[in-house]
């Protein structure tokens, strides 16, 4: 039964992230948004595989946490810099 609650809270987090995500009045406000979604997202997942008694489903909800991680650092970058290959000024080659 507290799992059911969990998921609940966690269907609830999701919707107001969703909620800043559309109305959020920046950017990075839109941006957080769709990271903590994402991470409720792994939470749920999480919780879903302990309903159904899947241990397995906490590899994927780690592999999800990962593409969350690594795509909210993309977005930044390129919401940053305009590109995504191009490198910061503190990383340059010495011969520039």
């Amino acid at each position: 039964m507290i799992y059911m609650i969990t998921a609940l809270g966690i269907v609830v987090g999701m919707a107001l992230a969703l909620y800043r995500g559309l109305d959020g009045p920046t950017l990075y406000d839109r941006i957080l948004a769709v990271n903590v979604f994402g991470t409720m997202t792994v939470l749920m997942i999480a919780v879903l595989g302990f309903l159904m008694e899947r241990p397995d489903f906490l590899d994927i909800a780690l592999v999800y946490a990962l593409i969350n991680f690594i795509g909210t650092i993309a977005v930044l970058k390129f919401f940053e810099y305009q590109d995504l290959g191009k490198q910061s000024s503190t990383h340059r080659n010495e011969n520039e």
